[in-house]
């Protein structure tokens, strides 16, 4: 496997350094070709964002090695700092979305905001555990022990802390999005009822192509990025 990523052409929002950068991290099995071909940078500079852009090639292999983490440290998060970006937003789709949730709750520092986009979160038996208890607020149930090297786990209690009754302006801000018929959807939507109305969106759909592009441009309406007014280039496929 490879020691360090694999990153797409960054994709700016002009000339010079926009003051926030996305980076997006595909699914499993996808590439970072694919936000391409699929819309996600066209949308992006559609609604004149002023932000730059990195794909990532974060495939399969760096969640399985358990190196995530580490590589979007030093790879993407130290660079990003270092250039003196203002803002850094994590977007991931599927695993990406959980690469992109596990980073924040480990560096919540590093990060302004997340948006998942049907993240995996685990094992379908923790969204079972979380939904048997009543849902975040009530999770984990007396007398459950949860093991401290639970990665799984802890992103769920990390979860809970971002719920709407403990500290839902605390930073750094988390975007939720589902299709009400992805294969993931009950873990979805247990996160969902915890979390403020208004950062929570759905559509009609499955965990595909289709429904993220429809989230991913809802959630760009209502995400906080800078915006300009200036025309922006078609973007460069890599």
């Amino acid at each position: 496997m490879d020691s360090t990523f694999d990153f797409a052409v960054p994709h700016s929002a002009g000339t010079r350094r926009a003051p926030a950068l996305l980076v997006m991290l595909p699914g499993a099995y996808d590439t970072p070709r694919d936000f391409i071909d699929q819309g996600f940078v066209a949308a992006v500079r559609e609604r004149h964002l002023n932000v730059d852009i990195q794909l990532v090639d974060a495939h399969v292999a760096y969640y399985t090695g358990q190196t995530i983490l580490e590589r979007l440290q030093q790879d993407v998060i130290e660079v990003a700092r270092h250039q003196g970006y203002e803002q850094i937003w994590l977007a991931g789709i599927s695993i990406g979305g959980m690469g992109s949730l596990v980073y924040t709750a480990t560096h919540p520092g590093h990060i302004t905001g997340v948006v998942a986009l049907a993240p995996y979160l685990g094992p379908r038996n923790i969204s079972a555990d979380v939904v048997r208890a009543g849902g975040l607020p009530s999770w984990p149930a007396e007398g459950q022990s949860l093991p401290e090297d639970d990665i799984d786990r802890r992103l769920w209690l990390w979860l809970k802390s971002r719920a709407r009754h403990q500290v839902p302006e605390a930073p750094p801000s988390l975007y939720w999005g589902y299709g009400l018929s992805d294969r993931f959807a009950m873990g979805h939507q247990a996160v969902a009822e915890a979390l403020p109305a208004d950062k929570v969106f759905t559509v009609e759909g499955g965990h595909d192509w289709p429904a993220w592009i429809a989230l991913w441009r809802q959630m760009l309406d209502k995400l906080p990025l800078p915006r300009t007014e200036a025309r922006s280039h078609e973007p460069v496929a890599p």
